[in-house]
């Protein structure tokens, strides 16, 4: 089944939030962001900018007449700063007018004095002087100190790895209304409906059901949506409400990478043992988050990471150690892995080190030490239907891995200013959300008389195409074709208490709450048809659109079957309610069983380097991944496809910097570079892994939005491989590897001769 709105996205008919059509007197607001990354509020003067022709009012933190607070997980965060700025971009003001173009022009006239403050914006530099978002958290099995002395090869390195921009094609925004007894209607750009509800009632101090949300679809979110989203949310709310005029907040683009987090960087220090036949038998990794001013998701996040720690690998001795840094930057959130790519980027850096050290590819150490069935992870999960072992032969074999390495030796050796590299990554994630409580969903299904279907759920439509599998799921169960069933948007009066769509598990939870709904119905449809052809109930079925009695086609079709269950009061409409079962975890004892289930796969990447220039190519990636049993491999293959670009640009090009006053240097997109069709690498195949699905996953279709992502680290592998080859002395591991960082690696050692040369 093709993805039901290509059609709509190609020919620009699908309606994202700034294309709905405004209501008249529709008012526009633009957000005055501090501009130091830390200091105290001494003045603030609006007047200038009240009187600027158009501005309807300017609102401030003295306006808000709930809670002036949006934090998530931990109350930490302001909606509008009040007497202390902690980043840069953080807002202060909101002004209203009567156009876009007048709001911003008044926002210039707006003046803030500020007293300056230390700026952080290390998170080495942030925990040395115990600035920390959280308590340090800890996941541990056996005993590493004691492990130590048993080890025959023990080495140690640093591990840096950055930031990344979401850069999502729709940039942030909401538009708001008010209803009539004082409720309100938002359309937000959110993957949260119910996180927004629940936060802009709070910061109104009104009551949930007074705040109506919709999302028909994103523009793209990555993770950026998540809990971002909401800030816009409540601003455009809150002038709404006070105003009680419709007010729309969408961010510019600048606007939008200034005044929004990013993916979390995170500096490491890691220590590995293996024994003479390398086996890792020891693991201590430390973690330095860097999660920005306030705690936003990065409690969540730094979970992922330590669930994530050892990637593919079973290790009997253990010890990894996060601590979540506060620091002078916007506050860093959700992204397209959540935490996971970090933990596996330090697991294979020391694998890489040790690699080197020992003289063997970093694959033999890679290989011998994959989980295997009845493993245990260090977080207390046994491992079943472990399909990584396979996934690593069947890529060997299916990609001819040591042909491939033997040819690129030979290259190698033949060529002095080009060399090739490959790696080979593999992948392991676990799905659910960590936060056992977010693991539900509900949908809300209606059959109408003619035979239509309309299909209400809590899951957001952001690109992943999970409407499309939402219509699949609901045409399965009822045997009916996919053309008389309507999604509809995502609506918190239709379908309330709504957890967000991350974590890989939109199409799982959701498509399960679908499939209860519509069970429920197909079932008291079932007995229609059986009073109405004289058999017992489970001698009828429903497929094709008609009605089988004993196997046999009968003449009743579906909108005849549905009317006479009308006819005789039938209830024709049904919500489900779907909790994962057997999940759970002991945040106390870092001990539970927190997935409902793991994805498989391994990715190998070869990649060139221009020595003279530092230049480089992304030439192969080959991928066997676990889809299970896909309801839709188009769609789950251009999820693959579309994730490790983006994976492969996390790790080479897509660089986030900031000065060391807290200023986003990388605020547009000519000073940050994203993979366009000319970074996409020359061959891309995504295979299938022959494998049973899992019962937990939607109709044993696995999920396959953020595992991939992780593919991507094997290109940072394979380009540092490349460089090694022209110089042995490069062991650094610090991502993204632009092609600067390549030249300096390539020519580190000679840079060293010259600067011992010099100070001679």
């Amino acid at each position: 089944m093709k993805n039901i709105d290509s059609k709509g996205h190609v020919t620009g008919k699908s309606i994202y939030l700034d294309d709905i059509p405004v209501r008249q007197n529709t008012l526009y607001a633009a957000v005055l962001d501090a501009t130091i990354a830390h200091g105290k509020i001494r003045s603030l003067e609006v007047s200038e900018a009240e009187k600027h022709p158009g501005v309807v009012r300017i609102f401030t933190f003295k306006d808000i007449p709930g809670e002036n607070q949006i934090g998530g997980i931990i109350s930490d965060e302001t909606l509008l700063a009040e007497d202390e700025v902690m980043f840069q971009g953080e807002p202060i003001a909101v002004v209203v007018a009567e156009s876009e173009y007048i709001a911003r022009e008044a926002r210039r006239k707006i003046k803030v004095s500020y007293e300056a403050m230390e700026i952080v914006t290390d998170p080495r530099e942030a925990a040395e002087k115990g600035m920390l978002l959280m308590p340090p958290r800890t996941f541990a099995m056996g005993n590493p100190e004691e492990r130590w002395k048993d080890c025959r090869y023990v080495f140690d390195g640093k591990v840096d790895i950055g930031g990344q921009e979401h850069l999502y094609i729709e940039t942030q925004g909401s538009y708001c209304f008010p209803l009539e007894n004082g409720n309100l209607m938002i359309y937000s750009s959110t993957q949260s409906p119910t996180i927004v509800q629940r936060t802009v009632a709070k910061v109104l101090g009104v009551s949930m059901h007074s705040i109506q949300v919709d999302v028909t679809r994103l523009g793209g979110a990555f993770g950026g949506k998540e809990d971002q989203a909401t800030a816009w949310a409540c601003l455009a709310s809150l002038a709404s409400y006070h105003l009680q005029k419709p007010v729309k907040l969408v961010l510019s683009r600048h606007d939008d990478m200034r005044m929004t987090g990013k993916r979390h960087p995170y500096s490491s220090d890691f220590k590995i043992g293996l024994s003479e036949d390398l086996k890792i038998l020891a693991y201590e990794v430390t973690y330095y988050q860097n999660g920005g001013a306030v705690n936003d998701l990065s409690p969540a996040i730094s979970e992922r990471t330590l669930f994530h720690t050892t990637n593919s690998y079973f290790i009997p001795d253990i010890k990894a150690t996060l601590f979540s840094c506060k620091t002078n930057l916007p506050p860093n959130t959700a992204f397209r892995g959540f935490g996971g790519p970090q933990g596996m980027f330090a697991i294979e850096s020391a694998i890489a080190k040790a690699a080197m050290k020992l003289g063997v590819p970093a694959s033999a150490i890679q290989e011998k030490n994959l989980l295997k069935e009845n493993d245990y992870f260090y977080y207390g999960q046994k491992a079943e239907r472990v399909n990584i072992g396979k996934a690593w032969k069947t890529a060997f074999r299916e990609f001819k891995v040591l042909r491939k390495q033997k040819e690129i030796d030979a290259f190698n050796g033949k060529n002095r200013f080009v060399k090739k590299g490959l790696a080979l990554m593999p992948l392991t994630f676990g799905i659910s959300f960590t936060n056992t409580m977010l693991n539900q969903a509900r949908a809300l299904v209606h059959v109408y008389t003619d035979g239509s279907v309309g299909v209400s759920t809590g899951a957001i439509e952001m690109g992943q195409g999970v409407n499309t599998k939402m219509v699949q799921v609901a045409a399965l169960a009822f045997g009916i074709a996919p053309e008389r069933i309507k999604m509809e948007s995502t609506n918190t009066t239709r379908v309330a208490n709504t957890s967000p769509t991350a974590a890989s598990t939109g199409a799982d939870i959701n498509g399960q709450a679908v499939l209860m709904a519509c069970k429920a119905i197909v079932q008291r449809l079932r007995k229609v048809a059986a009073d109405m052809n004289g058999v017992t109930f489970g001698e009828i079925e429903l497929r094709n659109e008609q009605v089988f009695a004993r196997g046999e086609v009968t003449k009743i079709r579906w909108e005849q079957l549905v009317m006479k269950a009308y006819l005789r009061r039938v209830k024709l409409s049904e919500t489900g309610h779907y909790s994962t079962p057997v999940i759970y975890f002991d945040k106390e004892k870092g001990k539970g069983h927190p997935f409902a289930y793991h994805v498989y796969g391994t990715a190998v990447v070869t990649a060139g380097v221009d020595c003279l220039r530092g230049i480089y190519e992304i030439e192969e990636v080959q991928i066997i991944h676990d889809f299970g049993k896909s309801i839709n491999p188009i769609i789950d293959t251009g999820q693959v496809e579309g994730a490790v670009v983006q994976g492969i640009g996390y790790m080479t090009m897509e660089e986030v910097a900031y000065d060391n006053s807290g200023k986003l240097l990388s605020d547009n997109l000519s000073t940050y570079k994203v993979p366009d069709i000319y970074s996409v690498p020359g061959v891309m195949v995504v295979k299938p892994l022959k494998a049973a699905g899992h019962k937990l996953a939607i109709l044993k279709s696995k999920a396959v939005g953020e595992p991939p992502l992780m593919y991507g680290l094997a290109a940072y592998f394979a380009i540092r491989n490349a460089v090694r080859t022209f110089n042995p002395d490069f062991d650094v591991f610090d991502a993204p590897v632009t092609p600067e960082k390549v030249l300096i690696g390539l020519y580190e050692k000679t840079k060293n001769k010259l600067q011992k040369t010099k100070n001679k």
